[in-house]
């Protein structure tokens, strides 16, 4: 790897999406985030999916990842049409207990996608791990960490649903110190996970020097126009 080639790759990081104009926190107003979406596609952004990294060694100088956490059903009546009329590519991340029913870790208001509604995404959506139970990683142990892993791989294969192990860690959350780290990568590897995806607010490089502290920015409902373009040159903003 020569360092002097890495190319900056931000990855957005979207929950839900709202037709209400004061949306704020984890959920968009749908305007806003075609609004978004026209400028990554006006100023030329090449957006991919994480498998098409895998095996790529360059990327060019305005590429992009969008992620939407949880498939909530809103995503698909507002993001995925909107995806498609600008021709971008997103990764959505599957809490696999919570197929078919409603977000219970959160205030259990949105509805999360069936196992039909999520064969109906057309290609141009990657869909990957949001784990099992949506739990902190840090609150499992490797017995258990495994079992999740088993259990969301169970339903994959049960229903012939198309998963790239890209795994979005709930809450952004996963083991920083010793020697629960070295256990938690442990047990990534051995399930053949490819990438794992904190917060970090941060602008990545590519390739990835650390592929399970890929690093995203939170898009939140409040950001304006100008809070969204800072955030996709600089990642973390301290002065807002």
């Amino acid at each position: 790897m020569q360092f002097k080639d890495m190319t900056r790759l931000p990855i957005l990081m979207y929950h839900n999406v709202s037709d209400d104009k004061n949306s704020i926190g984890l959920t968009i107003f749908n305007k806003n985030l075609e609004d978004q979406f026209f400028y990554l596609k006006e100023k030329g952004y090449t957006t991919y999916h994480f498998s098409e990294l895998e095996n790529k060694d360059s990327i060019n100088s305005k590429s992009i990842i969008i992620t939407f956490d949880d498939v909530t059903v809103n995503q698909m009546l507002y993001a995925v049409p909107l995806l498609e009329k600008y021709d971008l590519k997103a990764t959505f991340f599957i809490p696999f207990e919570y197929i078919g029913n409603v977000d219970s870790w959160n205030l259990g208001k949105e509805k999360i996608m069936s196992i039909e509604q999520l064969k109906q995404l057309d290609n141009r959506v990657e869909l990957g791990l949001h784990s099992f139970a949506h739990k902190r990683y840090t609150s499992l142990n490797e017995a258990e960490i495994n079992i999740d892993f088993s259990r969301c791989f169970e339903i994959v294969e049960q229903n012939g649903l198309k998963v790239y192990n890209a795994l979005a860690y709930p809450y952004g959350n996963y083991p920083k110190k010793e020697p629960n780290k070295s256990i938690f990568t442990k047990a990534l590897q051995q399930n053949n996970v490819k990438v794992g995806l904190r917060i970090g607010n941060r602008i990545n490089k590519f390739p990835f020097k650390n592929p399970y502290e890929i690093m995203r920015i939170d898009i939140k409902g409040e950001d304006n126009m100008l809070k969204f373009k800072l955030k996709l040159r600089f990642g973390k903003l301290k002065l807002f």
